[in-house]
């Protein structure tokens, strides 16, 4: 296996109603994908996607946030979809994650800018709050939990650990790889679909991930996050969260309990939750409109 996988150099197609540009930006020494949008001069916002998603995970979320005067910038983080993918475990520590968006901070010649992570997302951003807090304006994180939440909760809740158990399946050597692909990536599709309200993804929704999902060594560098998680399990230098700080949760995620939500905001010196109960794990999908005023009340 190569060490590394060069980044899809064919910019995206955006849907019709998403505003901006496809374009690659250099960060941390690697290629980001990304989607920018809104005056180049407007206050920097940048969205993190999770797993399984991409940029499109935000893709309600831009013109809004466009619509305020920001400049939003929305990266595939490394691995995913048309960003540089490496091929080595070890490059998707989660000081690597972080270090990307501080390499797109700089990139966009900002000192700091406000940082919205989803999932996977929310817990790059939680580290960047944690260790690079000069860099950010503010910080919204949407159904992820602190990182020191997390570890307490896994080591002391067993109902929390049954539900993260693929994460177990996810250490396993290319088996979770095709597995994950057969049927037509039936089984990611299916998960999506039966851990959202209904009807929350199109058929169109699901193409798109699909294609995402089946470029050159995608999900196994997707994957990837998990298994450098597992193998080196780094602790915050600090626990406290000087950045002003906003959690967003819908009630009904089936892989993270609700208490989470409370306990990391408990961690923050400036911090607010905002729950919504007709939304799960993918409330920016569900409640997209409701999730965008949401993060411009806190950036306001």
């Amino acid at each position: 296996m190569p060490t590394t996988l060069r980044a899809a150099r064919e910019p995206d197609d955006l849907p019709a109603d998403v505003p901006g540009e496809s374009t690659f930006v250099e960060a941390n020494g690697r290629t980001l994908h990304a989607v920018e949008a809104g005056p180049v001069d407007g206050d920097l916002v940048v969205l993190l996607h999770g797993f399984p998603e991409f940029w499109y995970g935000w893709h309600d979320q831009i013109r809004p946030l466009v619509n305020e005067g920001y400049r939003v910038v929305v990266p595939d983080q490394r691995g995913y979809n048309r960003s540089e993918r490496p091929g080595r475990v070890d490059a998707y520590r989660i000081e690597e994650l972080a270090a990307d968006v501080v390499g797109l901070i700089d990139a966009y010649d900002r000192d700091s800018a406000a940082v919205v992570g989803h999932d996977w997302g929310g817990v790059v951003g939680w580290w960047l709050a944690l260790h690079h807090q000069e860099r950010l304006s503010s910080f919204v994180a949407v159904n992820a939990p602190h990182p020191t939440v997390i570890r307490r909760t896994l080591s002391g809740d067993p109902t929390q650990l049954l539900r993260s158990g693929y994460a177990l399946f996810f250490q396993v050597p290319k088996l979770p790889e095709a597995v994950i692909r057969a049927g037509n990536w039936r089984l990611p599709v299916t998960m999506l679909r039966e851990s959202s309200m209904p009807g929350t993804f199109s058929t169109a929704d699901f193409d798109r991930y699909r294609a995402a999902w089946g470029r050159e060594g995608a999900f196994t560098a997707m994957l990837n996050w998990y298994r450098a998680a597992a193998r080196r399990r780094p602790t915050p230098a600090t626990d406290e969260v000087t950045v002003p700080t906003r959690v967003i949760w819908g009630v009904h995620d089936q892989f993270l309990k609700r208490r989470m939500a409370y306990d990391s905001v408990d961690y923050c010196t400036d911090g607010r939750l905002t729950t919504f109960q007709e939304a799960t794990h993918w409330v920016q999908h569900e409640q997209p409109m409701k999730v965008a005023d949401a993060i411009i009340d806190e950036l306001a």
